[in-house]
């Protein structure tokens, strides 16, 4: 707990006035313009990945960047999509996936998560990327990395936020997968196999 009590004092000291007139204007403006869907895992950050400022990506992040596909009642997930669409506007949503991703290599590897039961029952929603995953060996955890980004959007299209923005031509849904040891990013169809390069360097 010190060292990040030790970044805060050093954020307050350097960080913070380099940008005292961004947060000044963010404190009554909140106005992002893609949410960012990714995984828990600590070696994936969002606005590191992408170099965005402040108040410019709404992010949700959950073991395995896994969306539940739409049902009615409270969900944490569910709220926050809503929200990022429904009140803040954002015109982009993106998925991403990475390399060496805990929850797709247990799902690969058939991992015992007795000991994790809520773990355990909250990847049941990468069954289907699983089902649809053929690989086998080293590869496999790689193409279900993949298949799961698909899948997740495929999840994220039965919201009705999404759904309505979509229809109407104000929302776009990308998949991504950041690869962690080359720093690149491949953009993941939803449908087709295809796969174009975001940075010289893809996974």
């Amino acid at each position: 707990m010190q060292d990040l009590s030790d970044g805060v004092a050093r954020f307050r000291r350097e960080v913070f006035p380099a940008k005292a007139e961004l947060f000044a204007r963010l404190a009554g403006t909140h106005r992002p313009t893609t949410l960012f869907i990714g995984c828990s895992d600590a070696r994936v950050v969002p606005e590191l990945i992408t170099q965005s400022e402040p108040g410019e990506l709404f992010v949700v992040r959950t073991a395995g960047n896994l969306v539940p596909a739409y049902a009615p009642g409270p969900d944490g997930v569910t709220a926050s999509i809503e929200y990022a669409v429904a009140v803040l506007g954002v015109t982009g949503i993106v998925v991403c996936g990475h390399s060496a991703c805990g929850a797709m290599t247990a799902l690969a590897e058939g991992t015992d998560l007795g000991a994790a039961p809520s773990v355990a029952d909250w990847l049941r929603h990468a069954d289907a990327s699983v089902a649809r995953t053929a690989s086998t060996g080293p590869d496999r955890v790689s193409a279900l990395v993949r298949e799961n980004v698909r899948a997740q959007l495929a999840n994220l299209a039965t919201h009705p936020s999404v759904a309505r923005a979509r229809a109407a031509g104000t929302l776009t849904l990308r998949g991504w997968v950041y690869d962690i040891r080359s720093g690149g990013v491949a953009e993941v169809g939803p449908v087709t196999d295809r796969r174009a390069a975001l940075t010289p360097r893809t996974i």
